[in-house]
């Protein structure tokens, strides 16, 4: 028979889970033990609450949203019971430590790695919300880090859980694998150091260490910015996993030493950016989250990996989409622009991270009130079904949609204003990629989208730190057929 009261080694729960060993007392104070399932004979995680009854509804009810989630990134819920005076719920066992274990013990992780923490909770939250619920409870001592696997464990459906919050979470998740401390714009500590700050604000992680790429640097802040719109789980975990890779990383955690000396002088986020190897290969993720054996999920079930979708033609006739390369590039700078910002659109498309095409900079976001706002003219070359754009700005905040048209009057050429102009007036919105406020990352996926004529289109630009506005767009990137 189950015993009531205090659990004790090699107690068996519901004549079927026997308590191995106590490993820790959640932040909560449940109580987290290594067990065994004695008729399937495999290890288990038991999560004990005491009292049970209704102080353990939200933990329980949890645990039955979470059983209906099955993917490579989420752990397993096997059970959940509710005896009045305690309650527990059985759940997968994973081989591994919590993210702010790790950080504690050993430092911080290298960007690329912490990166791909990121992307895997990211994966794991729009699987999760997708059901139409919140995690609840997404911070380092949730995250744990296996030799196999990164999952997200112990959801909570307590009445303040949001979708929006544990994109928050997320956010702190990347910081803390970024600098080891929390920051302190999110509730908690979880046994870190508080993260440091600049001028009474946040500093942000290239600040603690200059190692961190600037692409990765303005996406945790952005993530952590109440003031921006968050994106929703799936666009996050699209746009992370559809960057290319500069270099496919494989192997066990690397570990860096930080050392806290004078934060540097942070530099506007819209300058451009001088970044070395690591920028480039955290930039890109796309062969890393396949390549490293953390995020292995060939056979996982609960869907196609984000990294490695389903070719067109195993779906029933068609080609994979391809990366499509524009035969042209050019700037639409209609109404009373200036016709001085037309150099360096062929850095919008050359793959590099260390390379942009900039905005002036304007006293108001609209485009100091002087033009309807301003375009990236892509020539595809010939007629293209598009699947899907992504692109990559200097900054999050600015307001950014997609259009298409029949033909470029320019016909090669950089274009006059009246061109422009009527560039601007003929082409349309494409359906799905309206107008909309988008953060350093944003992609889109089409469907029946054929064009030659496609353009990235601005309408507003996002405040830089010197009080005015601007705007780099460092990379787009066109796939179809």
């Amino acid at each position: 028979m189950t015993q009531v009261g205090a659990p004790a080694v090699g107690e068996v729960l519901a004549d079927r889970y026997r308590l191995e060993e106590h490993i820790h007392d959640d932040s909560t104070g449940r109580q987290v033990w290594r067990g065994v399932d004695v008729i399937l004979r495999r290890p288990v995680t038991i999560v004990l609450k005491y009292p049970g009854g209704d102080s353990a509804n939200d933990m329980l009810q949890a645990a039955v949203a979470a059983s209906r989630v099955v993917h490579p990134h989420t752990v397993g819920v096997y059970d959940a019971v509710d005896e009045g005076d305690r309650a527990y719920v059985v759940r997968e066992y994973v081989d591994g430590h919590p993210l702010r274990e790790i950080v504690a013990t050993d430092g911080p992780l290298d960007p690329v790695r912490a990166t791909a923490v990121a992307y895997a909770i990211a994966d794991a939250l729009a699987a999760i919300h997708e059901t139409g619920v919140a995690h609840g409870n997404v911070h380092p001592n949730t995250v744990l880090l296996g030799a196999e696997r990164i999952v997200l464990a112990d959801a909570r459906a307590s009445a303040d859980a949001s979708q929006e919050g544990d994109i928050r979470g997320l956010g702190g998740v990347l910081y803390c694998a970024l600098t080891g401390t929390w920051p302190t714009e999110l509730p908690g500590d979880f046994g870190l150091p508080p993260a440091q700050t600049v001028d009474g604000k946040l500093a942000a992680p290239r600040q603690v260490r200059p190692d961190v790429p600037n692409y990765i640097d303005a996406l945790t802040m952005d993530l952590l910015d109440d003031q921006l719109a968050a994106p929703t789980a799936a666009e996050l975990s699209g746009e992370l996993a559809r960057l290319n890779i500069a270099n496919e990383v494989s192997g066990p955690l690397d570990l860096v030493t930080v050392e806290t000396p004078d934060p540097p002088e942070r530099r506007p986020r819209w300058k451009k950016l001088t970044v070395g190897i690591a920028g480039l290969a955290v930039i890109s993720l796309l062969g890393l989250l396949i390549g490293t054996k953390w995020l292995n999920s060939n056979t996982a079930t609960g869907g196609t990996p984000s990294g490695n979708p389903t070719s067109q033609s195993s779906q029933g006739g068609g080609s994979a989409p391809t990366a499509i390369k524009p035969a042209n590039v050019r700037i639409v700078d209609p109404d009373q622009g200036d016709r001085t910002e037309l150099k360096d659109s062929q850095y919008a498309i050359d793959d590099s991270a260390t390379t942009q095409w900039e905005t002036q900079d304007y006293q108001q976001a609209n485009f100091g009130g002087f033009k309807r706002g301003m375009g990236i003219l892509l020539d595809l070359g010939k007629v293209r079904d598009i699947s899907t754009v992504s692109v990559v700005l200097s900054d999050g905040g600015a307001t950014v949609g997609l259009r298409t048209g029949k033909s470029d009057p320019a016909n090669g050429g950089s274009g006059t204003t009246a061109e422009d102009d009527s560039v601007v007036s003929d082409y349309k919105q494409v359906p799905g990629a309206k107008q909309q406020v988008v953060q350093v990352t944003k992609s889109w996926t089409l469907s029946g989208v054929k064009t030659r004529y496609l353009m990235v289109w601005i309408t507003k630009l996002p405040q830089a730190q010197d009080g005015g506005y601007q705007l780099g767009v460092k990379d787009i990137k066109v796939r179809g057929q």
